[in-house]
This record gives C-alpha cells, sequence and structure tokens, in this order.
C-alpha cells in the first residue's frame, strides 16, 4: 500500500527500501531474511498507519515490546480492515515487524487519517502505554511523529 499510494507519486524515490516480500513462499524464513538485513543498527526511518484496534505494523493488541519480526495470526477486526483496501483479501496470517526493530527505528512516522481512526488515535495518545495498544510504545520513541488529519485528530485537539 505504501508503495502504491505514496512511493509511486514521489518524483524521486528514497535511496533504500527495507520490506517484507508479502509474496514470499517460505514466509519464517522471509522474516528472518529481513531481520538479518536491518542488523542491529536497525531502520533510518520506518513509515506505518495504525489499525482500528491499536495494532502497529500488524504487531496486534497483546504484542510485547520486544517482538520480532514474525509470522502473526490477525485478529478479525484486522482481517476485515484489510477488505477495505482489497476486496478479495481476507487474510489470517501475515508477517510484522517486530516491535523490537520499529523501536530500534532512528525515527518513526505514523500516519493517521479518516475519523474512523479518531478514537483510537485519542487512545494511542492517552491510554496507558503496553500491550493492549500496540501503537501507545510510539510515545517512549524519542522521534515519532504523528501526521494526523483533521478528522482524525477531531478528539485530541
Amino acid at each position: 500500500m505504501i508503495e502504491r499510494d505514496l512511493l509511486a507519486s514521489l518524483s524521486r524515490p528514497p535511496g533504500t527500501l527495507h520490506h517484507l516480500d508479502v509474496a514470499s513462499s517460505d514466509l519464517e524464513a522471509e522474516c528472518a531474511r529481513f531481520d538479518s538485513i536491518i542488523g542491529d543498527g536497525g531502520l533510518g526511518l520506518t513509515l506505518l498507519g495504525v489499525g482500528g484496534n491499536g495494532h502497529l505494523g500488524l504487531n496486534e493488541p497483546g504484542t510485547a515490546a520486544d517482538s520480532p519480526t514474525r509470522v502473526v495470526d490477525l485478529s478479525p477486526a484486522t482481517t476485515t480492515a484489510a477488505s477495505r483496501y482489497d476486496s478479495d483479501a481476507r487474510p489470517k496470517r501475515r508477517m510484522t515487524i517486530g516491535m523490537r526493530r520499529i523501536l530500534e527505528s532512528e525515527e518513526i512516522w505514523l500516519l493517521v487519517t479518516g475519523s474512523h481512526k479518531a478514537e483510537i488515535l485519542d487512545r494511542v495518545l492517552s491510554a496507558p502505554i503496553g500491550p493492549s495498544v500496540p501503537a501507545s510504545y510510539l510515545r517512549n520513541h524519542p522521534h515519532t511523529t504523528i501526521f494526523a488529519d483533521e478528522s482524525a485528530a477531531a478528539t485530541t485537539l
């Protein structure tokens, strides 16, 4: 989605992009490949969205801050939300960059758009930091920027 909706419109795309190959036939091996590329240095910039249940990069509620890159079972809410982007998509499992790798990033940008995200953005900013709202972990990161449109930020303004 990021490639289609953002990167394709850039006149000069970023120099190095790292992503999980969602078409891989061996998802576990792909997670290991990604982590080996990233190494201990982390990512320079991580660009994410937040799910309606507070998931971050498919790190569903209940995810620990030190979780690794891995294959995860998606919640029914996340599966339903995925069908908004692709009517044929009803994923049950996906790969995710673990919270550990996300939080090791030098900088994190969180994009939040639409009035349907207003309630969760409020929870991201005000709920206790922890696994019930994984995106709340970003409040402990020294270089997180949240980009929210007016409708998403309506309850936080």
